[in-house]
């Protein structure tokens, strides 16, 4: 038997109080197995214990919320029965040491939050951000990310639909992929993953296990450092013909009656999933280790508890159903073992070779978990620019900012994912949200994926509020009325005060948005330790809680792009205007400076503003609606125009100047297009709705003209065309391999 020491207490990743803990719980020492069993369960990807105290200030509950946080993923309504299931989550430590399967498996896992609730998977989406572009890593971790979550997702047969990309050199040496999907259900067959019935089997289904992924969930609670790469075992391997198998399988099981509870095997695996299973049952559960199906030889307990081995799924099912459920997942060519059973215990045993080799009470590997309420300071406000400069070039600086990288076209991405799969794709990327019909309706599921880093990082309260406006303002762009929230809450070392600040303050600020604009958390995940000590002295990322939204759309036909429709349509900017330039993408890119505070994000004009332009949509008054952000409304412009290949003249007078009027990145603020038939009636309702409109000119052929008393400034649209597209082809080159 090991000898339980210091060290490898510290290997485990436990602190000396949290030992003394664990000695408490059992009442003696605990032997290697439970030890470990204890670590992944105390970790911070497991038991959230640096941030579960300010989660719960987050609102969870609206009438269309079927099931809020706690489960595999949230739960809403979305009418005729049907619910939708969602979540986001992290894979960013594994991508970073082995991006291929680090993606391909941040993929694979959310995929399982999803339809192991019941649901079919209809739409994945993902949220990245990489270092410098020029970084000597970062072509090899874009390239490997990339093909991971394609070859992934496209082998199982969902589409991925949309995301977002950032660049900054806070991310140099901890990129971050972040992972969502969204599935549909009847909602009379949703599924849980409390245990119940003294004595129901309990049952292992899907791959065997093997000792990739050991460790996962304690590393991904660890800064990195220049040993990181050695850190590569502790990266899982997926497959995604297995993950297909899987899905058919466990639908086709859950459209009987024979599962009383089911849970996917993520983080910490086949720990975690018993564990959640027995402790929100209320009961125990004991595992024969030696039934647990095993793809290498020699496996110890300890390995088969900590392995992360992918698509893989715990099952309780009623009694005496055990050989159906075996049969259904034999056709389908997968695993099936009964590996234990439901006890009224309040304990985990195991049991290898005859022999009891854990006995944990379950109350303090869950609930009663550390929960820390760590020691936060405040982000100083930034002080405003002092010196605002001016655009000399309004055309110049339009292209260098389309070409930009955290600007320029995303085709090279997209176009690497089947995003038509399944034939219910009707947007794809390149817009505000994408839209995914409900298969078989005139319905229509709008996702997007949204945060602003670098507000977040000058004041996280601002920051905050503006990723939770920013998902919804997307919805909203598309016609669809916005319905709840996931997150990915992606930070840096909570023990540093000024970080657990960052954390404190975006949470702040996205439950004020959350509230005011009616748009409810559903589930999310905490992805924290995101820095890097190998990058010299304890690089951190910026604060990123990257925000996943849905909303729902009654016709999906009737669903708004950004594109520009006619030559002639009048182009009005809808909401205030106030050319806020700091922190924007124009002051950096043009001028080299982060500097400034974050646009204000006024949350009662926001809602107001939107709920306007959702109703114009709906009254077929406006014909394209694309939302201001990076870039202000020149970017904005510029975008409609490509998606289109129709210009815009812009005569119209600028009240903050030409950078402030064209490149500051205002928020609550959308550009739409209306024909001339509508302009009366379209105005008089703004008026009405007490919504600022301004017009700004009309589309024309095929090129940008700004007329203005500062001067006549134009550039084609071609010219622009080849800036965005030209960024990631350049970057990557022919680069097709697999990273």
């Amino acid at each position: 038997m090991t000898q339980i020491t210091p060290e490898i207490v510290a290997e485990h990743g436990l602190s000396p109080e949290e030992y003394d803990r664990v000695l408490h719980a059992l009442g003696r020492e605990p032997n290697l197995t439970e030890l470990g069993i204890f670590s992944v369960m105390w970790s911070e990807h497991c038991s959230y214990k640096s941030s579960r105290i300010h989660l719960k200030k987050l609102p969870t509950e609206a009438p269309w919320v079927i099931c809020g946080p706690g489960e595999n993923a949230g739960v809403i309504d979305i009418g005729d029965g049907q619910a939708a299931i969602f979540k986001m989550e992290s894979h960013n430590h594994p991508s970073y040491i082995e991006p291929y399967q680090g993606a391909a498996t941040g993929v694979g896992g959310i995929l399982r939050d999803v339809f192991t609730m019941g649901a079919r998977p209809i739409a994945n989406m993902n949220a990245l951000r990489f270092g410098r572009p020029d970084h000597p890593k970062m072509k090899h971790l874009i390239s490997g990310v990339v093909h991971g979550i394609g070859g992934y997702g496209n082998c199982v047969g969902v589409p991925t639909v949309g995301g977002e990309v950032n660049f900054h050199k806070a991310y140099d040496g901890n990129i971050l992929v972040n992972a969502m999907t969204v599935g549909v259900a009847q909602q009379d067959k949703i599924f849980y993953s409390a245990a119940a019935g003294i004595g129901n089997p309990v049952v292992y289904v899907g791959s065997k296990t093997g000792r990739d992924g050991i460790h996962g969930a304690t590393m991904a609670s660890a800064d990195f450092d220049e040993h990181s790469d050695e850190k590569r075992p502790t990266v899982q391997v997926g497959d995604p013909f297995t993950e297909k198998l899987l899905i058919e399988a466990c639908l086709e099981l859950m459209a009987s009656d024979a599962i009383v509870a089911i849970q996917d095997m993520g983080a910490a695996g086949l720990t975690s999933s018993s564990v959640e299973m027995a402790s929100k049952g209320g009961v125990g559960i004991e595992m024969i280790m030696d039934d647990v199906p095993q793809r290498e030889t020699g496996m110890t307990p300890y390995e088969m508890m900590l392995s992360e081995s992918q698509e893989r799924m715990l099952m309780v099912l009623k009694p005496g159903r055990e050989a159906e459920a075996e049969a259904i997942f034999r056709k389908w060519e997968l695993d099936f073992a009964v590996i234990g059973t439901v006890t009224d215990t309040g304990r985990m045993v195991l049991k290898w070779k005859g022999e009891v080799v854990a006995d944990i009470p379950l109350a303090p590997l869950a609930d009663e978990a550390p929960l820390y309420d760590r020691p936060h300071v405040p982000t100083p406000k930034p002080a405003d620019l002092s010196d605002e400069p001016e655009s000399t070039d309004i055309a110049a600086d339009l292209v260098k900012l389309m070409g930009s990288p955290d600007i320029a076209s995303r085709r090279w991405i997209w176009e690497q994912y089947d995003h038509m799969v399944g034939a219910d794709t009707v947007q794809r990327p390149g817009g505000d949200a994408a839209v995914v019909r409900v298969h078989g309706t005139d319905k229509a599921l709008a996702i997007t994926t949204d945060c602003t880093p670098r507000y977040c990082f000058a004041d996280p309260v601002e920051g905050g509020k503006q990723a939770i406006a920013e998902a919804w303002r997307n919805l909203t762009s598309v016609g669809a009325t916005p319905l709840a929230v996931t997150n990915c809450l992606n930070f840096a070392n909570p023990q540093r005060p000024e970080i657990m600040g960052q954390i404190v303050g975006c949470l702040e600020g996205m439950g004020d948005a959350c509230r005011t604009l009616d748009f409810p958390i559903v589930s999310g995940n905490v992805s924290l330790y995101n820095e890097s000590k190998a990058t010299g002295g304890g690089s951190a990322i910026l604060p990123t809680p990257a925000i996943g939204g849905v909303g729902i759309l009654a016709d999906w036909s009737k669903s708004m792009t950004i594109g520009f429709k006619a030559t002639g349509d009048a182009i009005i900017a809808v909401g205030e205007r106030m050319g806020h330039l700091g922190q924007s993408i124009w002051l950096r890119e043009i001028h080299g400076r982060e500097e400034g505070p974050p646009p204000p994000v006024d949350l009662r004009a926001e809602k107001r503003t939107g709920d306007f332009v959702r109703d114009m949509i709906a009254r077929g008054l406006v014909n394209a609606v694309h939302d201001v952000s990076d870039g202000g409304v020149a970017v904005t412009i510029a975008e409609m125009a490509l998606a289109s290949g129709i210009g815009a003249m812009i005569d119209q007078a600028q009240p903050f100047g030409v950078a402030g009027s064209f490149f500051g990145e205002d928020q609550g603020l959308y550009i739409v297009t209306v024909p001339d038939e509508a302009l009366t009636e379209f105005l008089t309702a703004a008026s009405e709705a007490d919504v600022p409109a301004d017009p700004l000119g009309r589309t024309i052929k095929d090129r940008l003209i700004f007329e203005l008393d500062e001067g006549d400034w134009c550039v084609k649209i071609d010219t622009l065309r080849h800036a965005h597209e030209g960024f990631f082809p350049a970057l990557m080159g022919s680069d097709t391999t697999v990273a």
